[in-house]
């Protein structure tokens, strides 16, 4: 069962979403949050797996609410909702550690899917989010790589640095598999251990790191940021 709160100023909004919720045999509605700090403290209350998080809210909003909640290393993964693809609101989300970012307009079975995508571990953006997103870290010029990432670099086998580079780039499992020629289960597997390996939440976690460290760039190569490449 996926439990998941709510966090909307807006109580219709958030009746709405409970009947289209409660219609799935495998999601709970946990409970609901008019403002961002009642979020922050719901989450930490009732430890749901998903927060179905507006961007606009009264007391504390959805990006810093989103941003305590991770912080605090809650279990809880953040899919932000909101009315307006504003870019400001994008990055400001991802940043914060949002796990996925979907219209209020999107059509109930992609909020369902949404969640599902999400509560599996699964990053959750939308291709023209994706854009905007890169474009905003082809903007910024990172920093190179500190000590301190070197060294969780360095975990990494050689086939783990290259699918991170991949999955920088927006890439599916099945795009990335047929790219390094390996099965899709095999790529899965790769990704599960960059993310334990790095100690990041999700993909959309990934990508960030990989854009804010300068392993990548969006209109060009990638550097080398480890020492040497470990073994497969």
């Amino acid at each position: 069962m996926i439990s998941v709160l709510l966090a909307d100023d807006e109580r219709l909004m958030r009746g709405g979403l409970r009947m289209m919720l409660g219609t799935q045999p495998d999601i709970t509605v946990a409970g609901e949050a008019s403002d961002g700090a009642e979020a922050v403290r719901l989450a930490a209350a009732l430890r749901p797996d998903i927060v179905l998080m507006d961007v606009r809210m009264p007391i504390k909003d959805g990006v810093t609410a989103t941003a305590e909640i991770t912080a605090r290393g809650l279990p809880a993964r953040v899919l932000v909702l909101t009315t307006f693809e504003l870019d400001e609101y994008v990055f400001a989300a991802v940043r914060a550690g949002a796990s996925g970012f979907l219209l209020k307009r999107s059509p109930p079975e992609t909020l369902i899917d949404g969640v599902r995508t999400v509560a599996a571990g699964e990053g959750l953006l939308g291709p023209s989010v994706t854009r905007r997103l890169l474009a905003e870290f082809a903007r910024v010029s990172p920093p190179p790589p500190g000590q301190d990432v070197r060294r969780r670099l360095d975990r990494l086998t050689a086939r783990e640095h290259e699918v991170l580079l991949h999955l920088a780039r927006g890439r599916s499992n099945a795009e990335i598999a047929g790219r390094i020629h390996a099965a899709e289960a095999t790529v899965k597997t790769h990704v599960k251990r960059i993310l334990a390996k790095l100690g990041l939440r999700d993909r959309i976690q990934a990508v960030v790191f990989a854009y804010d460290h300068g392993l990548v760039r969006p209109a060009g190569g990638e550097r080398e940021a480890r020492a040497a490449p470990g073994s497969e």
